[in-house]
């Protein structure tokens, strides 16, 4: 592989320069600047992998630097560093476009970690890309439905959802896929469902928000191995109305329906799920149908604390339970809709396995 190109930009001379050397020891080629207009200029005459800046700044703040390079690049990925935490300028920087946010003074590894972290994103977002092109003619082979439903995902072009969704979801290098699917699958059971052609597709681009509140989970927890606290088990929940916190409050269905699966798609037919353990169609539809497709993504694929499941498996503890699923989970629609479209389920889930032993 080529070295990892990144772009440095902070006004702390001493900073920028012991940094820089040790980013330069670890193999990467950096090139540090004092202000983002020259790394703007830079940037427009060699992409680079990562760019790496500081928000408060003279000249051009890192926020006005992170706006100007989405309006001519918006896939390489762009981390913020600062001295104070502010949640407010967080949620602020994700939503214009920022990759990662890391408070001063960082710890080296994790500064890596991140790098580390954004290349693999960007190289995600060329897989997809590859992988789509693969799929519509693996799927136009089949049916006419899931042709369209694949077109819907892949002119998922909105900068807002991409990067809110990488923000919150790009931890590895397949999890762009699992966005993906989770669309396939609902634009699945929402057809299966006989709704309207409008919901369907506003549905499938939607669902891949679904995770969003993931952003403010700590990683420590979120990609912890073993099993978690009480304690960890409430931070983690809490990523369903911290994604709704995030996306509520616009007039643009999109993403009003996109604050809705983030609020409910762990909510249980039978009232036993969260946040608000809601009960039967209190649950909205378009949370019922992503649960369901959330929940056979979870089961068919490995995670750090679990080996994956074939689809035999997966559609047994769905439909037939185990000690921690029930089919009173599931609304009894969705849960018919599946059943019709489990063969399917099957098809794009090891469509993609097979992409990637591929690669």
């Amino acid at each position: 592989m080529n070295p990892v190109k990144i772009i440095y930009v902070d006004d702390d001379i001493a900073l920028l320069e012991s940094v820089s050397e040790l980013l330069s020891e670890d193999g990467f080629i950096v090139y540090p600047f004092t202000n983002g207009f020259d790394a703007l200029d830079k940037l427009l005459r060699e992409p680079v992998d990562v760019v790496l800046t500081d928000i408060k700044m003279p000249k051009i703040t890192g926020l006005e630097l992170l706006d100007r390079i989405r309006a001519i690049d918006t896939e390489t990925p762009v981390i913020l560093t600062t001295g104070y935490a502010d949640l407010n300028v967080a949620i602020d920087a994700i939503k214009k476009g920022a990759f990662e946010f890391i408070i001063k003074p960082f710890d080296f590894s994790y500064l890596i970690h991140a790098i580390n972290k954004g290349v693999q994103h960007k190289q995600a977002l060329q897989f997809e890309k590859d992988y789509k092109a693969e799929l519509e003619k693996m799927v136009v082979q089949r049916t006419q439905e899931l042709t369209r439903a694949l077109k819907t995902v892949k002119n998922m072009s909105s900068v807002v959802i991409e990067r809110l969704t990488a923000a919150a979801e790009l931890r590895d290098k397949v999890t762009g896929l699992h966005i993906a699917r989770i669309g396939l699958y609902s634009c699945l059971i929402s057809r299966s469902l006989g709704l309207s052609e409008d919901f369907t597709d506003t549905l499938t681009i939607a669902s891949a928000m679904h995770d969003v509140g993931k952003i403010g989970i700590p990683d420590a927890i979120l990609l912890k191995p073993g099993r978690l606290t009480l304690d960890e088990l409430k931070i983690i929940e809490s990523h369903t109305t911290i994604g709704a916190k995030i996306l509520k409050g616009t007039s643009f269905p999109l993403l009003q329906m996109a604050a809705s699966i983030a609020m409910t798609h762990h909510e249980r037919w039978d009232g036993s799920g969260y946040p608000k353990k809601l009960k039967g169609k209190a649950i909205p539809i378009e949370g019922r149908i992503v649960m369901m497709a959330d929940q056979y993504d979870a089961l068919r694929s490995p995670r750090a604390y679990k080996s994956s499941l074939d689809h035999k498996t997966a559609y047994g503890i769905l439909t037939q339970g185990d000690e921690m699923t029930s089919p009173e989970h599931f609304d009894p629609d969705v849960m018919r809709a599946f059943k019709e479209t489990a063969s399917m389920f099957e098809e794009i889930y090891d469509n993609q396995a097979n992409l990637l032993k591929i690669d």
